[in-house]
C-alpha cells in the first residue's frame, strides 16, 4: 500500500512582523555612521579657517577625511548586510551571561573616578591620581594593603612628571606644588 499524496499545496505561514529588521540590525550601526559622518563633515565645512593659512594641510583636512572615511564604511557595511552578511558572536570572552552583573565593582570604581573628579583640584594630580590608582585596584579585587598604596602613589608621581615635564601637560600639583 502506498500512501496517498495530495497535490494541495501547504499554505505558507506569515513572516512575523520585526523579523525582516531583527535579521538586517547592522543597518542600525550603519544609520548611526552615516549620521556621524555627515556631523563631521558638515562641522568640517562650516568651520571658519583663518585666511592667512599656508599649505594644502589646514584644520579642516582630517575631519574631512574621517567624515568621508565613515560615509564609505557606512555605505560598504549597508551593502554587505543586504546581501546577507551578518556579523560573527564574540567567542573570546569567557563570561557566563546567566550570572547577575558585578554591582559592587561597578559603583566601586564609579565612586572612585567621581571622588578623583572632585579632589584633583584642591589636592593635586599625585595625591588624587594615587586614591585612583589604588581605590580602582581595591575595585578590581586587589587585597594587597601593604603594596597597593606604594605603587599607586608611585605610578601616580610618575604620570605626573611624564604629563607635567615632558609632555608639556600642566597638571594641578595641589599642595605638593612646592615640593615636586
Amino acid at each position: 500500500m502506498t500512501p496517498e499524496t495530495t497535490d494541495t499545496p501547504i499554505p505558507a505561514t506569515a513572516p512575523k512582523r520585526g523579523t525582516w529588521l531583527r535579521e538586517h540590525s547592522e543597518l542600525g550601526v550603519c544609520v548611526l555612521l552615516l549620521a556621524l559622518g555627515v556631523l563631521v563633515l558638515t562641522d568640517a565645512l562650516t568651520m571658519s579657517v583663518d585666511l592667512t593659512q599656508r599649505g594644502p594641510v589646514g584644520p579642516r583636512t582630517v575631519p574631512l577625511v574621517v567624515g568621508g572615511g565613515l560615509l564609505v564604511i557606512a555605505v560598504l557595511l549597508a551593502v554587505d548586510v543586504l546581501r546577507g552578511g551578518r556579523g560573527e558572536a564574540e567567542g573570546g570572552e569567557d563570561i557566563d551571561l546567566a550570572e547577575p552583573a558585578d554591582w559592587r565593582t561597578v559603583l566601586l570604581l564609579a565612586g572612585v573616578f567621581l571622588a578623583n573628579a572632585v579632589l584633583i583640584g584642591p589636592l593635586g594630580f599625585p595625591v588624587s591620581g594615587a586614591l585612583l590608582f589604588w581605590g580602582s585596584a581595591y575595585a578590581l579585587g586587589s587585597r594587597h594593603r601593604d603594596r597597593d598604596p606604594l605603587i599607586a602613589a608611585g605610578l601616580s608621581l610618575v604620570t605626573y612628571f611624564v604629563f607635567d615635564n615632558l609632555l608639556g601637560v600642566p597638571l594641578p600639583g595641589g599642595p605638593l606644588m612646592g615640593v615636586l
